[in-house]
């Protein structure tokens, strides 16, 4: 063999090596993008910070957040949401880029109430089989605006929610709560 044709073999075994780490850095890329897009417009997953959504979610669950829905349809009552730091709470000091996350209990044009232990969604008493314990503080009845949600933890006697810092604006919905994918054990739909 020349040694031409062993530079020639060189070049070419460089060239394919190159190509591979090319080709393996154009796939990375494509998957962080993709990630990237997932995470900013379908899902995100979420840890449970508190014990403010127990006896549903405990301290340390880990959730998907459905990003997508809630731009088509408002929440229903009873959905679990994941949102940013109210304006109230902002003023209080918290910061804007916190998450939240509650139960929906009153809709935009409902009067709700706190009184003997109950939660009253227009007047009647709504069933809370989910709640840790009857929520032990009332509150008189308000009229929700246009816009904002009244939305509450379900653990009510240990949660910081729209009966403490009002109510909660659309705008700062991040998502819907949809499934716990941790710990094994709890693993299913929210």
């Amino acid at each position: 063999m020349n040694p031409h044709e062993s530079d020639i073999k060189e070049t070419s075994t460089s060239s394919k090596t190159w190509r591979g780490w090319q080709e393996n850095l154009t796939l990375i890329a494509i998957a962080l993008t993709l990630a990237l897009l997932i995470r900013t417009f379908i899902a995100e997953p979420r840890l449970i910070p508190s014990e403010s959504m127990y006896p549903t979610l405990h301290t340390g669950d880990r959730l998907v957040v459905e990003k997508v829905s809630y731009r088509f349809h408002p929440p229903k009552t009873g959905d679990i949401v994941v949102f940013q730091t109210p304006p109230e709470l902002q003023r209080r000091g918290y910061d804007k880029n916190q998450a939240f996350i509650k139960r929906v209990i009153g809709r935009p044009g409902e009067v709700i109430s706190v009184a003997n232990g109950k939660v009253y969604l227009n007047g009647q008493s709504i069933q809370e089989d989910y709640i840790a314990e009857p929520p032990n503080q009332p509150f008189p009845p308000v009229k929700i605006p246009e816009d904002v949600f009244f939305v509450m933890g379900d653990n009510r006697n240990d949660s910081n929610d729209s009966r403490y810092w009002g109510f909660l604006p659309r705008k700062n919905l991040i998502g819907h709560a949809t499934f716990r994918f941790w710990p094994l054990d709890r693993i299913g739909l929210i």
